[in-house]
C-alpha cells in the first residue's frame, strides 16, 4: 500500500532537482535549432518519379492532395511495335492547412516521389498560400537530408540481392555463349586436320595424293 504523501514527495524532489540547474534559452530565429533528420517539417516532391498512380491522394485521410493529369500516346520503340499511353502530371499540390503530417502519403508511394524535409518555416498570413503547388514542392527537395548510412552488419536489401543475382546470371549466360561460339569456330579456324598438307598434298611430298616414300 503506498505511503500517504509519497506522490507529493516525488513531485517536490523533481522540482528541487530542476530548480538548481541553469535554464538554456534557444536564441531562435537567430540560431536555428538542430532538428533530427526524420523531422516532419514539410513534404517535398520529386516529380520525375511520380507516375500519377493517385495512391497518395486516395490514402490521405484529410484529402489534402490534389493531382491532375492527362494521357499521352508514346510511339512504338521498334518498327511494328504497339503504341503505348502514359500519364503526364499536370498538377500536384498539397494543402498544408489541412495536412495532419501523418506521413501516410510518403509511406504508400511505390516510386519514392515524396520525401520529408525538416524545413518548418513556411507560415503564411493568407491561408490560401499554404497550398503548395508542384513547383514549390520541388523546391523543398533541396532541403531533404541524405538517407542514413546502412549498418555494416545489417542484412543486404532484397532489391540489391535480386539485382546482383540477375546480373550474375546474365554474365554467366554471356560467358557460356562466348565459350560455345569459340568451340564451334575452333575446327574451322584451325584448318585441315593434321596428317594432310593443305590442298590434299601428302606430308613430305609435293605431289597431291602421294604417300611418303
Amino acid at each position: 500500500m503506498p505511503i500517504p504523501g509519497s506522490g507529493l514527495a516525488k513531485g517536490l524532489a523533481v522540482t528541487l532537482r530542476t530548480m538548481t540547474k541553469r535554464s538554456h534559452t534557444a536564441q531562435y530565429p537567430e540560431v536555428q535549432p538542430e532538428l533530427p533528420p526524420r523531422t516532419r517539417g514539410v513534404i517535398g516532391l520529386f516529380e520525375e518519379n511520380c507516375t500519377v498512380c493517385m495512391l497518395c491522394a486516395r490514402e490521405c485521410p484529410d484529402w489534402c492532395i490534389y493531382i491532375d493529369s492527362h494521357k499521352e500516346t508514346v510511339p512504338a520503340a521498334a518498327p511494328g511495335g504497339r503504341e503505348r499511353s502514359r500519364n503526364v502530371l499536370d498538377r500536384f499540390a498539397i494543402d498544408f492547412s489541412l495536412c495532419m503530417y501523418c506521413g501516410i502519403c510518403i509511406e504508400v508511394c511505390p516510386f519514392d516521389a515524396l520525401f520529408w524535409s525538416p524545413e518548418f518555416e513556411y507560415a503564411e498570413t493568407d491561408i490560401l498560400d499554404l497550398t503548395h503547388e508542384r513547383d514549390k514542392l520541388r523546391q523543398w527537395m533541396w532541403t531533404v537530408p541524405a538517407p542514413p548510412a546502412l549498418d555494416p552488419a545489417a542484412e543486404e536489401p532484397k532489391e540489391l540481392a535480386a539485382a546482383r543475382k540477375a546480373a550474375d546470371k546474365a554474365e554467366a549466360a554471356a560467358a557460356a555463349a562466348a565459350a560455345a561460339d569459340r568451340a564451334s569456330a575452333g575446327p574451322a579456324a584451325g584448318g585441315p586436320a593434321s596428317g594432310a598438307a593443305p590442298g590434299g598434298t601428302a606430308p613430305g611430298t609435293g605431289t597431291p595424293g602421294e604417300a611418303d616414300a
